[in-house]
């Protein structure tokens, strides 16, 4: 049976000023480009923050992972521990965290609350780590794509860390598959690594949720077999709402477009049938320049005839 939903309080963590540090980690995969790491730092420093992280965790490559499980999960904690860093940022996703999570220290990190941001791979964490200590966690994008974002998801990027909220969400060029209006907590991220957690003691509940997924570099029959999984496992048939984001984005580099979107769009409408939820496409989340920072445990309004993803409920912690 799919996990039951805990109806509590979220816990939020400070939201970031001008000259907060930033502390930087590697739970998956290694940095493969230093450019991008370099215009990743500069990027942050531009906006008016510090960087810290550990100067040789560029030097631990154990092939696909940054490091062995201890080095990265011992980094993790590190850099959660540090009085002065304010805010975690992934610096890629890529595999690894999977390998991690059964070793995080939930205690330290409800204790001192602080944002962590990233996607993909790091779904598993923010994911885990919502489930466990209740803290609000972002699902945006990390240091290696941030400064190849558009310029409108690296503006609300740097507003969602500073507190400054975006209450309504109106993406262009969205599909309203289904439509409808629903409320519910927002939970999501990579859909390789949602089916990877079922039925682990990390899996977060799907019920009375809206759901967002996205991936990349799946073709359409392994997307079709996880979706299929999904619905046979249960895990669609409480949902508040759905929204699918981008399952083809093209980077230029580890990936290539392999899948349709609509052919997903297609194949989730099947698997829903008859039932009565907002179901969206095309929403600004993924692999893509389009990366809309979305807080996973937040109350949130799917509103289909307005086409706006409203947030009930604040992301970080009220300044002062």
């Amino acid at each position: 049976m799919p996990p039951s939903e805990k109806k509590t309080d979220p816990i939020l963590a400070p939201p970031l000023a001008r000259g907060d540090t930033i502390g930087l980690v590697q739970p998956a995969g290694p940095v493969q480009n230093q450019d991008h790491f370099n215009a990743g730092i500069r990027l942050l420093q531009e906006m008016g923050f510090e960087v810290r992280f550990a100067r040789d965790s560029l030097n631990k490559n154990n092939g696909y992972l940054a490091g062995s499980d201890q080095e990265r999960v011992q980094e993790f904690h590190q850099v959660w521990a540090d009085p002065e860093v304010k805010a975690i940022l992934a610096m890629r996703g890529g595999y690894g965290c999977m390998r991690l999570v059964e070793q995080l220290d939930m205690d330290l990190i409800r204790s001192q609350p602080k944002l962590l941001i990233g996607f993909s791979d790091i779904s598993v964490l923010l994911n885990a780590i919502t489930r466990a200590t209740g803290l609000v966690t972002l699902h945006g994008p990390v240091l290696t794509t941030l400064p190849r974002c558009a310029r409108e998801t690296a503006h609300w990027f740097f507003e969602a860390v500073s507190g400054r909220q975006q209450p309504e969400i109106k993406p262009r060029n969205l599909e309203v598959l289904t439509g409808g209006i629903a409320t519910g907590r927002l939970m999501g991220g990579n859909l390789t690594c949602l089916t990877h957690l079922l039925a682990t003691p990390f899996e977060p509940s799907w019920n009375n949720v809206l759901l967002f997924l996205e991936d990349v570099g799946e073709s359409a029959y392994r997307l079709d077999r996880m979706f299929t999984q999904l619905k046979l496992a249960g895990r669609l048939d409480n949902l508040a709402g759905l929204i699918l984001g981008s399952f083809s984005a093209n980077l230029g580099e580890d990936f290539c477009e392999t899948a349709d979107d609509e052919q997903v769009w297609q194949r989730v409408l099947e698997l829903l049938e008859n039932k009565k939820i907002p179901v969206w496409g095309n929403f600004p989340i993924g692999h893509g320049p389009n990366n809309q920072v979305l807080p996973l445990g937040v109350e949130a309004e799917l509103d289909s005839g307005a086409g706006v993803l409203r947030l009930l409920g604040p992301i970080t912690a009220p300044r002062g």
